[in-house]
């Protein structure tokens, strides 16, 4: 499907005229408009006509391929083609012509990659033309010429490539003296984990249509994955980079776009450590079908400003670039005002068989992955969601992937048992030595971890198997002694101290689990073993809660970070909302994996939205959030499980319908109860908020409790210790219990 290493080594000779025809044709004006176009995959564009020009896109017969009109800067993209030569036409245009290619296309010729990179700010030519702003940086002291060093990439969309010091710029922030130039801080991992910590050369490469890049704003589409490939292909190739392969690391927006990096398979790539991806754009923008109008709202919000021409908009950095005389940075806002409006796109595509949504399909890109993985994310992950589990099936043709999952926030990722895992995959794969502990490894965590969370500062533990006398034997006690899935349980409850980022206890695992129990609703809200008969109503109303459990969390991002947030996790009031709980646990309880409930149920609403969510009562009758999950009814599928990509009506009587809650990780003590409560959606999560309409509580769904029962993951073992005190368990909120109306 996706051009790789056997492309590579494919004729050279014939795929020169692509790389000829597509970076920096010129074109040939018969009258006073001399343009510039550029091809690349699925995709032409023309910059520098005059604004209002009306344009058409030809093929080599001459037949329409597609038109539009200059922007205001003079620019047009045209989208979806298939791969050919084509020219635009048009008043005083004829352009020269451009090669577009598609993901199945050979890569350029290697002459493409032979770009030198040097210390700084650089500027990286991709294979349409457009060039990306690149920032290499050294650990502290280090210049080229002291290399080579093992190198990472860091790709983001962020303030990522401003070439100045992101600790001096933060520092200087607190003292009130911001420096524009700075990168932010959540680009930490490539611009000061790795220089800093580990001594490696890092890369911060700068997503197309953002910062001091060229080109638009795609979001993750075909062109930013193969961006990626042509930017590994040349820095691998420099003379200062260790065995000529690199590593990816990053988390968030620069960990998810590994996963589209790696599935193109550029040969130089050594190794990725994605930390706090999601699996799938829809399944954040769009969970349960229902738009998430909270982080990934404000988040989209954000994006779409940065990706404003500068200097008037866009990133602080780029003003001050273009203010200081960086001509690239000034000619490269050329085609900003190209990028698509993604709210159109979301609200013109609701379900996920849409073509926006098939192209970022991240699952479909792990699928390709072949190099070692190193994938860590929270079980409740406040921003991107805890769906990234999903891809862990994703990579199970992949013998060298090694999973982390953390109860707690997004940042969790980065916790200190965890980083020290970090350290010896990238020593290993990347930099091909034996691991060994920095001199700034284990005191970097007594600084880093307070600034972020306000949690205690602890020492980062040191990395394992330093004492192996060659690499090689080093790698295989590495693969022998590292589980496929590492779960750290009770992070908040550990040695850190109340809320600190430190799991008290942990499990090792070869896959993600997948055995479960099933435990039926029954009247009085009770939860038990057998099913029961009977039926219950509810008057689901989603304006009758806070729509977070903390406030100003969908904007503020370390909002949840701290080591005890200040929750607002109130229950559904009156008859909104439904419990169900079990007796005392007569055993302790490990839950790890997918859980779903699935409901017999009809309404007087032809679509009904619902909210599940899955939590533990303590003997002191304290309740702690375990997991959530939404669906819009429409999307129910055959019932079993839902369906994304079709929408249907509630039929008349009763229907079957399954909520996924994903996923499951808690340690249930004995003595404590399991509840499960249902209302519409909203008031149990911190960043996200729904898009759910109003029912003015006249909305009735009714239960068939008979054939109604939550699905739970459970995993052998026996839970440690007393467990963190109330609030204090990393991404759970805590109150007192308090029955719903039906007694649960």
């Amino acid at each position: 499907m996706f051009s790789g290493r056997r492309a590579l080594r494919a004729a050279a000779v014939a795929s020169a005229t692509v790389l000829l025809a597509a970076v920096g044709a010129v074109g040939e004006s018969a009258a006073a408009q001399p343009v510039h176009v550029g091809g690349g995959v699925s995709q032409a564009y023309l910059t520098d006509a005059r604004p209002g020009t009306a344009l058409t896109l030809v093929d080599d017969a001459g037949d329409r391929a597609g038109s539009g009109v200059a922007d205001s800067l003079g620019s047009l993209i045209v989208r979806d083609l298939q791969p050919g030569r084509y020219r635009f036409v048009g008043a005083g245009i004829k352009s020269a012509p451009v090669e577009v290619t598609g993901k199945d296309s050979l890569p350029p010729v290697p002459s493409l990659y032979g770009q030198t990179l040097h210390e700084g700010l650089n500027y990286i030519t991709m294979r349409d033309g457009v060039s990306l702003a690149a920032t290499v940086r050294l650990p502290y002291g280090k210049k080229l010429s002291d290399g080579p060093f093992p190198t990472v990439i860091e790709y983001s969309g962020y303030q990522n490539a401003a070439p100045d010091d992101l600790v001096v710029g933060a520092v200087g922030e607190k003292v009130g003296l911001k420096d524009p130039q700075a990168p932010d801080t959540s680009v930490i991992v490539g611009s000061t984990l790795a220089t800093q910590m580990l001594g490696f050369a890092s890369v911060s490469l700068q997503m197309r249509g953002s910062g001091c890049s060229g080109g638009d704003f795609g979001l993750f589409d075909d062109v930013a994955a193969f961006d990626a490939y042509d930017a590994i292909e040349t820095v691998g190739r420099q003379r200062w980079v260790s065995g000529h392969r690199v590593g990816m690391v990053g988390i968030s927006f620069s960990g998810i776009s590994q996963m589209f990096a790696a599935g193109t398979r550029p040969p130089h790539l050594a190794a990725i450590a994605p930390m706090s991806t999601t699996d799938d754009l829809y399944s954040t923008g769009l969970p349960g079908g229902i738009y998430n109008k909270g982080f990934a709202n404000s988040w989209l919000r954000e994006r779409v400003q940065q990706a404003q021409p500068g200097p008037a908009g866009g990133q602080p950095w780029v003003r001050a670039r273009i203010e200081g005389g960086d001509k690239t940075c000034a000619n490269n806002q050329k085609l900003r005002r190209q990028t698509q409006n993604v709210f159109k796109l979301i609200r013109d595509n609701p379900t996920r068989a849409a073509k926006v949504y098939q192209e970022r399909s991240i699952p479909d890109w792990a699928d390709r992955i072949d190099v070692p993985v190193f994938l860590v994310g929270a079980a409740q992950d406040e921003q991107t969601g805890p769906n990234w589990v999903d891809l862990i099936k994703h990579l199970d043709h992949n013998p060298n992937v090694w999973v982390n999952i953390i109860n707690g926030h997004h940042f969790d990722s980065l916790g200190p048992q965890i980083l020290s895992r970090w350290a010896e995959f990238l020593q290993l794969f990347v930099a091909n030595q034996v691991p060994h502990t920095p001199p700034n490894m284990q005191p970097l965590g007594t600084v880093v971890f307070p600034a972020a969370t306000n949690a205690p500062g602890q020492q980062i533990p040191p990395v394992r198997f330093s004492d192996s006398r060659t690499v090689a034997a080093a790698k295989a006690r590495f693969k022998t002694q590292t589980p496929r899935l590492w779960a750290l349980f009770d992070n908040g409850g550990g040695a850190a101290g109340p809320g600190g980022l430190s799991s008290a206890w942990q499990r090792s695992l070869s896959a993600w689990p997948t055995s479960t129990e099933r435990m039926f609703f029954s009247d009085k809200g009770r939860l038990g073993s057998r099913p029961a008969g009977g039926t219950v109503s509810f008057a689901p109303n989603p304006l009758n809660r806070p729509l977070n459990t903390l406030k100003n969390a969908s904007t503020d991002t370390a909002a949840a970070w701290g080591i005890h947030p200040d929750y607002d996790w109130r229950p559904a009031p009156g008859r909104s909302g439904l419990g169900f709980i079990s007796a005392p646990l007569s055993r302790d309880k490990v839950v790890l994996g997918n859980g779903s409930v699935t409901l017999r149920l009809k309404s007087t609403a032809k679509v009904t939205d619902l909210q599940v969510t899955v939590s533990e009562v303590n003997g002191r009758g304290q309740e702690t959030s375990v997991g959530t999950g939404v669906l819009r009814s429409s999307f129910r599928g055959d019932g079993t499980a839902p369906d994304f990509t079709t929408q249907t009506p509630l039929a008349a009587g009763f229907n079957q319908i399954t909520i996924p809650i994903n996923p499951l990780m808690h340690g249930f003590r004995k003595g404590s109860r399991i509840r499960v409560t249902v209302s519409a959606p909203g008031g149990d999560l911190p960043a996200w908020q729904f898009s759910t309409p109003a029912t003015g509580g006249k909305v009735i769904d009714t239960v068939d409790l008979s054939k109604s029962y939550v699905t739970i993951p459970v995993i052998a073992g026996e839970v440690p210790g007393a467990g963190p005190e109330c609030g204090f368990l990393r991404g759970s909120a805590c109150r007192a219990y308090k029955p719903a109306f039906n007694g649960g």
